[in-house]
């Protein structure tokens, strides 16, 4: 930017000369790379054109379009950063938004379906039955959590996130990261969870696949504590466990997959920041575009409102 106020300065000082000092526009433009031809005529349409109010909006979106992108880390589609404008009182169509981040090359991440071999199942064990059959929005915070373990790697280090998350306001309750995937990974996100909730959260289902964590006796030991109703589903079922996928989708697309960690802090640090973005920030579609917090909020004002 800097560099392109300079060579403006240099231009309009240039066009001030042009008539008296020809030799000095002829230095100018080979210093910049310009042909003489091209100067004039930009000198003419700085002099005598003025941007349009229809031009100046244009150049005003794409202004605030580029920042929007910026500011999500080039993460935000159309879609998003729609509602980013408009929740900063911009009035715009998801249409316009999408043309001009076209133009101007500016593209979003769309995650794409993965899957990684985390679940080891217990030949031995014993599963509890799927009570969520699919349907993991019920309406409600605290009806349903899904929770997963994903593989993670850092300067050669295998490692694994556990996350726990509320399927209807989306946001992730609580988390773990380790260099082990055993049943203390997966307790410690549960515990944090309830932490989050501030207690018991008795009749909540914890839904998970049937990895041999969830089906271990601490974890069966933790949820009663807590009052949780275990529930399964199929084993290499992705849809049985979409709302855990969706949530690894997101944070390895948007993310993981952009940044190399070369020790376990940083990696879990990563994660930490992410994840307060995701639950802070990160706009979601399912809830009308407003972060989970912000969502979160808004049903508590409507409680108290009623």
């Amino acid at each position: 930017m800097a560099a392109e106020c300079a060579g403006s300065d240099v231009l309009t000082t240039a066009g001030r000369t042009a008539r008296s000092d020809r030799s000095s526009v002829g230095r100018m433009a080979r210093l910049l790379e310009v042909s003489r031809a091209g100067f004039y005529q930009w000198v003419k349409r700085s002099t005598t054109m003025a941007l349009t109010d229809r031009q100046q909006r244009r150049v005003d979106l794409e202004g605030k379009i580029l920042t929007a992108h910026r500011d999500s880390g080039g993460v935000y589609g159309s879609p998003r950063i729609t509602a980013e404008l408009r929740a900063a009182g911009e009035v715009v169509s998801e249409k316009t938004v999408a043309k001009i981040m076209a133009e101007i090359g500016v593209t979003g991440i769309s995650p794409r379906t993965f899957k990684t071999r985390t679940t080891i199942v217990d030949p031995g064990a014993s599963f509890p039955p799927d009570l969520v059959d699919r349907e993991f929005d019920r309406g409600r915070v605290d009806a349903v959590w899904s929770t997963d373990i994903t593989y993670l790697s850092c300067g050669g280090i295998d490692m694994y996130l556990c996350a726990v998350r509320d399927e209807h306001s989306k946001k992730v309750l609580g988390w773990a990261v380790a260099d082990h995937m055993r049943v203390e990974l997966a307790t410690a996100a549960v515990e944090m969870a309830v932490k989050t909730r501030r207690g018991h959260r008795r009749g909540t289902i914890l839904h998970s696949d049937r990895g041999s964590q969830y089906t271990a006796d601490a974890m069966a030991q933790a949820c009663g504590l807590h009052g949780l109703r275990r529930s399964m589903g199929a084993t290499g079922i992705c849809w049985d466990n979409a709302g855990a996928e969706s949530l690894w989708s997101s944070f390895k697309h948007e993310y993981y997959y952009r940044h190399v960690f070369a020790t376990r802090s940083e990696l879990v640090a990563a994660v930490d920041n992410w994840i307060s973005f995701y639950n802070t920030t990160r706009r979601h579609s399912s809830i009308g575009m407003l972060s989970p917090d912000d969502y979160e909020k808004s049903l508590t004002a409507a409680t108290e409102a009623a």
